[in-house]
């Protein structure tokens, strides 16, 4: 696979149960320390809040994640935030939940539903877009080779992110995953052309 679902802009969501209110934002963001910073901002914004609940995950793999309860009774918060993340096969945001609390207590498996129902609202009313993961290559060499090299360039419709001309030539392309290891080939097979990266 080389694609992944994430969000196009933030969203939010509402849900109330028993006089509590989760109030549920959905951001995209590219990093943890971004991830965190949202945490923080929220967690400045809505200071009067009983709990500021969230979860993250970051990155292609989605292999990098979070989430936190905030002293709500473990398990019944971030957990079931990011499970909602899981169940869009979203990367690339932090889903905040907070919580004012209405005087009621809603039980171990109330507070799992509403975590989960608010998050879930937050998604539903985000637009999601398919994102395409592209790997990079510098290539080097010599001012002659500018043709052969520009013509599989064209031809396997990469993009050019960098080049310097003022000694040799060096280009730094931008390709689909999926189609790298053919032009990282086609270089490879070309004399005179060597790739400097990995």
């Amino acid at each position: 696979m080389d694609t992944y679902l994430t969000i196009a802009a933030p969203s939010e969501g509402l849900y109330k149960e028993k006089m509590s209110k989760f109030l549920a934002f959905a951001e995209p963001c590219r990093t943890t320390e971004q991830a965190k910073e949202i945490v923080t901002r929220y967690k400045k914004e809505y200071f009067d809040a009983r709990h500021v609940c969230w979860a993250y995950m970051i990155g292609a793999e989605r292999t990098d994640f979070r989430s936190n309860d905030d002293g709500e009774p473990s398990g019944t918060a971030g957990k079931p935030i990011l499970g909602q993340i899981n169940s869009f096969n979203l990367t690339d945001l932090c889903v905040i939940v907070v919580r004012y609390f209405g005087g009621i207590k809603l039980g171990t498996s109330g507070l799992i539903e509403a975590y989960r129902t608010a998050a879930q609202e937050a998604l539903n009313a985000a637009t999601i877009e398919e994102k395409i993961i592209e790997e990079t290559i510098t290539v080097h060499f010599q001012y002659p080779l500018m043709g052969d090299v520009m013509r599989i360039v064209k031809e396997e419709n990469a993009t050019v992110l960098s080049q310097d001309f003022v000694e040799d030539c060096r280009l730094t392309l931008s390709l689909r995953k999926n189609q790298m290891p053919r032009m990282r080939s086609r270089f490879e097979n070309t004399f005179g052309v060597s790739i400097l990266d990995k």
